[in-house]
């Protein structure tokens, strides 16, 4: 399914052959994240990512780096999560060589220019407010810091507005330097393409660096926060998210983890929304989901709901954890939900940037890359019972961390609805 190149002092290069696709999409994992930061660094990552898409040596400006893939009909784009910086490209497969080449300026030729560092402050500051404008997007700010603490995993990757205003040119100068190293890098590239022809466009668009990379503070033990934070918000809607502590990436657990997932909260098939949704009608949406780190983890559920109802919904979905806590999941349900991963699965990976993506981030971030026929195997082996025994371990009173944003009104007396049915 891949294939693995490390450049002597260079990225490592990681790629897979669809024939017949007509696209091609590259993906470079920068293994620097917002958990580099020390305190005062806070918002340095994504600041940076910023700042690489307003000009390079040879795109000297944010349209010309944009015409040079939107010229062609490709899309592009980036993002810092707390463990990674990633930067994609999705072109036609006769524009293989542009995409490399603007990923390769995007990361290791960027102007940094003093005067565009100034101007985006301004347009981070914006994007910072329109988060904290955003009900959904204020509440996953309030639960990182419920179940990570004050730490980096806690933290809001863009910083506050203040950390953003107050951080020197000349310190996100020095991140760069000391993170964007060739070396530092994962280029994931998937299309009709051979190895060789990835290996040569990335050692010719990327070069070589090395350097020293400092380490990131072990998390915390979890919970790490506030048993409840909420956020008062005069919105029509209220919205939650519950969650406990889970797995690190990797665990030997990680595939029963998914399953777990998949029965209590992704789909329409689920039983929180079979649940809260199609019985209730206390929601329009509710969802659960996996976040993973290298040391550490959590399974969060989400939902918007009349904020009237908040009590009831928080007694809803610990109904539903208690159950998975008490009585194990039939084996149709669980085949079900296996069926559900699997599928998924399949057919993402038919489409050149999931397939990307895909291989890079195991390359960058897992101990292994897996091929599909070996994820679809590991989620064959899960059982009911390894499914009842990771809910028992998760699904504790003492566990539960929860953030609400809402109506003054309806975040009185959250403490008292936040244990598991008996």
């Amino acid at each position: 399914m891949f294939q693995r190149t490390a450049l002597a002092e260079g990225p490592r290069v990681i790629s897979t052959r669809l024939a017949g696709a007509r696209s091609v999409s590259a993906a470079v994992f920068v293994r620097a994240g917002s958990r580099l930061e020390s305190r005062d660094q806070a918002g340095m990552a994504h600041f940076l990512e910023h700042l690489t898409f307003k000009g390079t040596a040879a795109y000297p400006s944010t349209r010309s780096l944009s015409e040079a893939i939107e010229g062609v009909g490709g899309s592009f784009n980036a993002a810092t999560d707390r463990e990674a910086t990633i930067y994609w490209v999705r072109v036609p497969r006769r524009e293989t060589e542009r995409a490399l080449m603007v990923l390769g300026e995007l990361v290791c030729r960027p102007n940094l220019d003093e005067t565009e560092i100034d101007r985006e402050r301004e347009v981070i500051v914006e994007e910072i407010r329109g988060y904290l404008d955003d009900p959904a997007e204020y509440t996953q700010i309030l639960f990182q810091q419920a179940m990570f603490g004050s730490g980096a995993l806690g933290r809001e990757i863009c910083g506050e507005e203040s950390d953003v205003r107050g951080l020197p040119a000349a310190g996100i100068r020095a991140f760069w330097s000391a993170t964007y190293r060739p070396a530092n890098a994962v280029v994931a590239i998937a299309g009709d393409l051979d190895h060789d022809e990835a290996v040569e466009l990335t050692s010719t668009m990327f070069g070589r660096g090395n350097g020293v990379m400092h380490g990131f503070e072990p998390a915390p033990p979890l919970p790490a926060g506030e048993r409840v934070l909420t956020g008062r918000r005069d919105t029509t809607q209220a919205q939650l998210c519950l969650g406990v502590p889970a797995l690190q990436r990797d665990h030997p657990d990680s595939w029963a983890l998914s399953v777990l997932n998949a029965v209590l909260g992704d789909g329409m098939s689920s039983r929180l929304f079979l649940a809260l949704v199609d019985r209730d009608a206390l929601a329009y949406d509710v969802a659960s989901g996996i976040v993973e780190y290298a040391d550490a983890g959590a399974l969060q559920i989400t939902a918007g709901v009349d904020p009237g109802r908040v009590g009831r919904a928080l007694e809803g979905i610990l109904r539903e954890l208690a159950s998975l806590r008490d009585t194990a999941v039939a084996d149709d349900e669980v085949e079900k939900a296996k069926a559900y991963i699997s599928g998924g699965l399949e057919l993402r990976m038919e489409e050149t940037r999931h397939l990307a993506a895909w291989i890079g981030g195991q390359e960058a971030l897992h101990d292994r890359v897996l091929t599909l026929d070996e994820a679809l195997a590991a989620i064959a082996r899960v059982t009911s019972a390894d499914v009842a025994r990771l809910s028992g371990e998760l699904f504790r009173d003492d566990l539960l961390r929860l953030a609400v944003v809402a109506p003054a009104r309806s975040l009185r007396g959250l403490d008292g609805h936040l244990r598991l049915a008996a």
